[in-house]
């Protein structure tokens, strides 16, 4: 998804690295590298990973929503799994526009409202199977009980490119996932069984082409 030799002339930007696993791919082929985070704990961790392997890049504490950098300073960013946990997601992709470059790209991935993971996973086997219906009440309350971070935002094609709209140019939009979510059941040695004898070739079609997998991904290009 990354043209990482087209990265060597463009200054990138990271909204969300986390412990810097990204991080440490894009700074080694960045013209330069800005990484953010809204936590100290992730920016701090992430800066002594690109310095242990000698990577130059800024890394720093910050609120995506109230970015501090100039109108038009990067040609690229990047985030993956972040921005749809704000409050406001919007107002993060008004804060992208306004600091990327003429014509400059992002790379975003949010979280795939699918039939499979979010109805059949969330509302049937979470919802009905296990009960959490008669506990939580909704179907939102139970994705949110059942998924990383305390607000996570789910997206179908449709309803991000509307999002987006105001601001970019979707270029294209994918869906993708992890082998693991097509199982639903709890990890150990009857799913890592399942998991090898399963062939990849098969799984990739049934979260990529089928659209059963979690992430959401768009390369989205800034509006006039």
């Amino acid at each position: 998804m990354i043209d990482f030799e087209n990265l060597r002339t463009r200054n990138i930007l990271e909204i969300g690295v986390g412990n810097g696993s990204h991080a440490q791919l894009l700074a080694t082929y960045a013209g330069s590298y800005t990484g953010i985070d809204l936590t100290s704990y992730a920016a701090e961790s992430t800066s002594k990973r690109l310095n242990i392997n000698n990577l130059k890049a800024d890394i720093m504490q910050m609120d995506a929503e109230k970015l501090s950098f100039p109108d038009e300073t990067f040609d690229f960013i990047w985030t993956w799994g972040v921005i749809h946990h704000s409050s406001n997601t919007k107002q993060i992709l008004k804060e992208m526009h306004r600091v990327l470059k003429p014509g400059g790209e992002a790379i975003v991935m949010v979280y795939n409202r699918g039939w499979w993971n979010y109805y059949i996973c969330g509302g049937l086997i979470h919802g009905i199977i296990f009960g959490k219906y008669f506990k939580d009440g909704s179907l939102f309350k139970i994705m949110q009980g059942i998924t990383d971070g305390a607000l996570a935002r789910y997206y179908t094609p449709t309803s991000w490119n509307m999002l987006v709209q105001d601001f970019f140019q979707v270029k294209y939009i994918i869906v993708k996932g992890s082998k693991s979510e097509l199982f639903p059941i709890p990890g150990g040695r009857i799913k890592n069984t399942i998991m090898r004898i399963i062939p990849n070739a098969i799984t990739r079609f049934l979260t990529n082409k089928c659209r059963m997998g979690s992430f959401l991904i768009s390369k989205i290009e800034k509006k006039p």
